[in-house]
């Protein structure tokens, strides 16, 4: 099954999911909650008969233990090996014949799992979610079979990947005290050891009604899909087990850490990471501004410097990743043939110096909040990404309304707050540095 997975450097942060209130653009939805706890998010719209069924649990890597890493992702995992009433392995099939896809990730916050189905399969869709949450298989056969899957994605897409370390290497450099120090994919330690009296354990605490939210997106009629929703989630319990959310704050960061990492690479890379609010904060909608100042295409101020003038990286991009709590905004670049990674760190630094001390233009600003508005736009144009907008904002933010709202935010940011936050973020003492560089330039 293809997913997409949190687990490299190259993320989809952008954390773009909104679009602008207008009498003609306004996202409808209903949203109430079962008595178990499950909260229901319903958005209808008919431009097309399709549907997208979502259900968003609130666990990630950063509610796992000390020891027992990659659990969330293991459960993306192991959760499409069937049910008490859909034998192993049919999830993706029973699909399919509908006509439909289905797919999930995970992150260092969430699970997210959805059905994109023809309309009048939309009973399909909560059915088998239904299931998933009811009494999915967590058992030996299963478990052993998902561990084998997840150790050769690993291999495959981190450890055996170009520059696929990155990710792990940077956020564990970084935080020395918050989970965010583990990638969701976790170790083959933590995964290996695990008895399957764990799972089972972690399945009951979070794949629950309480910790879930159920966003449906496309042609439904609402009292009918309501109808069906009770029929299949109602009569799910709701959890037991105090849900664990972590209250670490990691320290403030004073001085700046440095790395190398030898790596099965012909060119070497430079990765800055910074630390920085969590999403939904005022300086996190300002970096998020300053994210596409510096990479937002291929005009913008880190590549048209350091790839097109002057020719000392073959790519170059800034990532302000969105997590829940405070998180890194990155900044990276892969090295030309013949650069040297200090020339390369220098003329990046030497771009978010540029944002400190050089006023934005008039024309550049505009550009910028036209280029956020069209993302705005683009990511809620499918039923699939409206589900997935209303469900974060309501977990993340608990307001969905925030659909329809949330640009006025990036609207507000000034010149000056983007330039504010560059000075008081981007700085070295807030910073871990690494130079990846091929394993022949390793010391003997």
């Amino acid at each position: 099954m293809k997913r997409k997975f949190l687990t490299g450097l190259l993320i989809c942060a952008s954390g773009f999911t909104a679009m602008a209130q207008t009498k003609s653009s306004e996202i409808k939805f209903t949203e109430y909650d079962l008595p178990n706890g499950l909260h229901v998010i319903l958005s209808p719209d008919h431009s097309t008969p399709n549907v997208a069924v979502s259900v968003l649990y609130h666990v990630g890597s950063k509610n796992e233990e000390k020891g027992r890493t990659g659990f969330a992702h293991f459960f993306e995992h192991l959760m499409f090996e069937g049910s008490e009433n859909i034998d192993r392995g049919q999830y993706m099939a029973m699909v399919e014949n509908a006509g439909g896809a289905l797919n999930a990730n995970t992150s260092f916050d969430r699970t997210y799992y959805y059905e994109l189905l023809p309309s009048n399969q939309v009973a399909l869709g909560l059915w088998m979610e239904a299931e998933r949450m009811k009494h999915a298989k967590v058992d030996e056969t299963g478990v052993e079979t998902q561990r084998k899957v997840v150790q050769e994605e690993k291999r495959q897409r981190i450890d055996n990947q170009p520059y696929g370390t990155i990710g792990e290497n940077v956020f564990a450099l970084a935080f020395k005290e918050h989970p965010y120090h583990n990638m969701p994919i976790g170790t083959f330690e933590d995964l290996n050891n695990a008895k399957i009296d764990e799972f089972r354990d972690f399945y009951h605490t979070f794949y629950v009604p309480n910790n879930a939210t159920l966003s449906i997106a496309g042609d439904i009629n609402i009292d009918s899909t309501k109808q069906m929703i009770e029929k299949y989630f109602a009569g799910i319990p709701k959890g037991t087990k105090e849900i664990p959310r972590p209250t670490v704050v990691e320290p403030k960061q004073t001085e700046e850490r440095r790395k190398t990492v030898y790596d099965n690479i012909q060119l070497p890379a430079v990765i800055e990471a910074y630390h920085i609010p969590e999403q939904g904060t005022e300086d996190y909608y300002a970096l998020s501004m300053l994210t596409t100042l510096l990479s937002g295409g291929e005009s913008a101020r880190l590549p048209k410097a350091l790839v097109d003038k002057q020719q000392i990286a073959v790519a170059a991009s800034s990532i302000p990743f969105p997590t829940e709590d405070p998180g890194l905004f990155l900044t990276f670049a892969i090295a030309n043939m013949g650069v040297n990674v200090d020339t390369l760190e220098q003329a990046m630094d030497a771009e978010i110096n540029r944002v400190k001390t050089e006023p934005i233009s008039d024309r550049e600003f505009q550009k910028l909040r036209n280029q956020i508005e069209s993302n705005f736009v683009q990511q809620n144009s499918t039923v699939a990404g409206r589900a997935e907008s209303l469900a974060d904002y309501h977990v993340y933010y608990g307001d969905a309304n925030l659909i329809n709202t949330e640009l006025n935010r990036y609207m507000k940011v000034t010149k000056d707050d983007i330039q504010r936050v560059a000075k008081q973020y981007l700085t070295k003492d807030n910073r871990v540095v690494l130079h990846y560089l091929p394993k022949s330039a390793q010391p003997k």
